[in-house]
């Protein structure tokens, strides 16, 4: 019961655009552990966000972008053609907001197929290294240990971290790319 309310919980909020996905990725790493914790987290995102994606193609319409002109049909366009590698990589690097990445596959008319794929192997990364630093935060605690910097710090947050870190970084020169285009 409690992992059926955690997926509910984390669809509503993507769902809703609810500041905080960190805290309840966090939170789904320390109840259920990083393995299964991570898999809850990715199954109520990607629920959440294939809602957000239907509601704003329903609302908008399946290409709601050309409709501002030849620079975002272009944009559009080239997103249609290579949806899944774009889907993937805004997924795998956090370059852009995970609403907007929500937003847009919706206004240029990505199929539903592609998008849902997309979101859920690609959120798995760093869906994977909060949850592993909410079971890291869950071991220190059963152990009875106290949290203070040297109990924080253990491999597995460690681990996730410099996870996180290598995210982020990869995130640069595609930034650099995509702003050349």
């Amino acid at each position: 019961m409690a992992a059926l309310a955690y997926l509910a919980i984390y669809a509503a909020a993507v769902t809703l655009s609810v500041p905080g996905a960190v805290i309840l990725t966090l939170t789904g790493g320390f109840l259920f552990g990083a393995l299964f914790g991570m898999l809850l987290t990715v199954l109520g995102a990607t629920i959440g966000a294939t809602l957000v994606f239907l509601f704003a193609r329903k609302i908008f319409g399946e290409n709601a972008l050309d409709r501002f002109g030849a620079p975002a049909q272009r944009l559009a366009e080239g997103i249609r053609r290579n949806a899944a590698s774009y889907l993937l990589v805004l997924r795998l690097v956090p370059l852009f907001p995970f609403f907007l990445v929500n937003l847009v596959p919706a206004f240029v008319g990505v199929r539903l197929s592609v998008y849902v794929l997309t979101t859920f192997f690609g959120i798995m990364p760093g869906t994977a290294v909060f949850s592993l630093a909410g079971a890291g935060l869950g071991s220190i605690l059963d152990a009875g240990g106290t949290l203070d910097l040297g109990s924080i710090l253990t491999p597995q947050m460690i681990a996730a971290l410099l996870g996180l870190a290598a995210l982020s970084l990869a995130a640069i020169p595609l930034k650099n790319r995509f702003a050349q285009r």
